[in-house]
């Protein structure tokens, strides 16, 4: 299984899509956020950061599904029969995988909110910002590990972008919850994506993440594991 999660984290981060917009993109995001206009309070700055860190690596993890979805084309998967691994540690590889890619999105936004636009954090709440939002990429991997398994290759692509846009805007990660309407407040509440930057912004704030996050979030890495599972035992009987 490590072997085989070896592989996959070498082909990731050889792929220059991955540094663009996996990287890039967020770190420009969070720039033109924060840099723009008569500027940007402190508050604003830390926020902001958090939810674009989240945003990358939440693109980082659902991209997972990307690769799965092309060796299902070319084959890959059904190589994957003839070995000894388990559906499970099939899976468990490919979060693996997941759980490498996703730091440089993170580390990449984190430090330039530090040297770009100053905000200064202990030492301790860096490194439990990394952990927790590293920790929180969990279900949105097996989301687009799911997708991958169940879909085409170009459907999957699209399947993976709409999920990061709408779980993005929906969660807050754009844009402050407190803007939205009470409606889309209460909404915003329940989904992944908001509950994954609460896990940093309560870092931010001193504290540590309320019970309630770990719940929602535990909620759904159980429903998108059994979905990645499924989708994984049905390609398997299929290609």
């Amino acid at each position: 299984m490590f072997g085989y999660a070896r592989l996959e984290i070498l082909r990731a981060l050889r792929d220059k899509s991955y540094v663009i917009f996996g990287l890039g993109m967020p770190v420009l995001m969070y720039l033109l956020f924060t840099r723009l206009g008569a500027g940007a309070g402190t508050e604003w700055k830390v926020s902001a950061m958090v939810g674009l860190a989240a945003y990358g690596a939440l693109g980082a993890a659902l991209g997972s599904g990307n690769g799965v979805a092309e060796d299902k084309g070319l084959g890959w998967l059904r190589q994957l029969r003839i070995l000894p691994l388990s559906p499970r540690q099939v899976i468990a590889g490919r979060v693996l995988t997941s759980a490498v890619t996703v730091l440089p999105a993170i580390g990449a936004v984190l430090l330039a909110g530090a040297v770009v636009n100053g905000v200064a954090l202990a030492a301790w709440q860096w490194a439990a910002l990394v952990v927790l939002l590293w920790l929180g990429t969990a279900p949105f991997t097996l989301l687009g590990l799911g997708n991958g398994y169940r879909l085409s290759a170009q459907a999957t692509g699209l399947a993976n972008t709409g999920c990061m846009l709408l779980l993005s805007v929906v969660g807050g990660l754009w844009f402050p919850v407190g803007a939205f309407p009470g409606w889309l407040r209460a909404l915003s509440s329940w989904t992944p994506a908001n509950r994954f930057a609460e896990l940093g912004l309560s870092v931010t704030r001193g504290g540590a993440p309320a019970l309630t996050t770990v719940a929602v979030l535990a909620g759904w890495l159980a429903l998108f594991g059994g979905y990645a599972a499924y989708a994984y035992r049905r390609a398997a009987r299929t290609v």
